[in-house]
């Protein structure tokens, strides 16, 4: 099991090296909580590597990042008590601010995938598969000016396996999250 999560973690690291471009340095750090559905609970780790992608648009700036998360979550077991799992994620994100990049608010979307390492079973649900879609949707403020080294947000999250196989409840996060830039 950890030799399968071991190799797991290599391939999303090698993964991101053609969104990394050239410089394979990360640009921030992540750190984050949530609440879930039925009890189950989050935090999470992570690495922040910015692409070289910029667009300006007539009233909003586009760029992109991609980010790989471990994340720990806890959640109401079967038979009560409660169980723990770990999610390694691979996540590119887009990011657009307003004010053609002026504004310290952003919103972000992103769909990547995650690994668990475990099947997750709760009284009320249960993953058919390991292999999931990692979704979120956010919104955040960037403190310290346009490139300033702080953010805060708050993230929708949704991981599930989009219907490739059954059962597929799905799983839903809302999460503060803070990531110092480098």
């Amino acid at each position: 099991m950890k030799s399968t999560t071991i190799l797991l973690a290599g391939v999303l690291l090698a993964a991101t090296g053609p969104a990394l471009a050239v410089d394979l340095k990360p640009r921030g750090a992540s750190i984050e909580v949530g609440v879930g559905q039925e009890g189950s609970r989050m935090a999470g780790i992570g690495l922040v590597w910015d692409w070289d992608f910029e667009r300006l648009r007539r009233h909003a700036e586009l760029t992109a990042h991609t980010e790989v998360l471990i994340n720990r979550w806890r959640y109401d077991a079967v038979g009560g008590g409660s169980d723990e799992l770990t999610q390694l994620v691979l996540l590119p994100t887009v990011r657009m601010r307003l004010a053609r990049g002026a504004s310290p608010w952003f919103i972000e979307m992103g769909v990547g995938v995650s690994y668990l390492d475990r099947d997750y079973v709760t009284p009320g649900k249960q993953f058919s598969t390991r292999w999931n879609f990692y979704d979120v949707l956010g919104v955040g403020h960037t403190f310290g000016g346009r490139d300033g080294r702080h953010e805060l947000g708050l993230r929708w999250n949704h991981t599930s396996n989009a219907g490739i196989r059954n059962p597929n409840p799905g799983q839903n996060f809302f999460q503060l999250r803070y990531v110092h830039r480098f």
